[in-house]
């Protein structure tokens, strides 16, 4: 069995990296997603946002940690890993008491789309680009 989940997106906040016990470096960060269509009976536009929970482990954990911040668009390829209690997605209520979720994922290649102009951050050779543009935050817990 295989599975492989690909998303692009912009930091909603900074990265935040820490060292396990083996001293194996991770990086977590928040990904949102979003689309807009039109809808067919109200002809108004919808938006719809999406966020997931990041992690990133060894190596590309640090280099993540050091160029990526808050607004920083990024392509994501991993695989979800469901909450334990439940096998879903996690559930949250935000400020405003509307239902929240976000998506757990286990990445195994970050790419930084976000180019130099974007941002004063670094821009390395090889397609992937450092930095961050702007980009508003939606009501998260982490």
């Amino acid at each position: 069995m295989y599975q492989k989940v690909i998303i692009i997106g912009n930091l909603g906040r900074d990265p935040e990296m820490r060292y396990m016990p083996d001293g194996t470096a991770v990086t977590s960060f928040s990904v949102a997603t979003s689309r807009r269509w039109t809808d067919r009976n109200s002809g108004q536009p919808v938006d719809e946002t999406t966020w997931f929970r990041v992690s990133v482990w060894g190596r590309q954990a640090e280099t993540a940690n050091q160029y990526l911040s808050k607004g920083s668009k990024v392509l994501v390829e991993g695989r979800m890993k469901p909450d334990p209690a439940t096998g879903a997605p996690r559930i949250w209520t935000r400020q405003d008491g509307t239902a929240g979720a976000s998506f757990e994922l286990t990445a195994e290649v970050v790419r930084f789309l976000s180019g130099r102009e974007d941002s004063s951050g670094y821009s390395g050779g090889g397609g992937d680009d450092f930095g961050g543009g702007a980009h508003e935050e939606d009501d998260i817990p982490f």
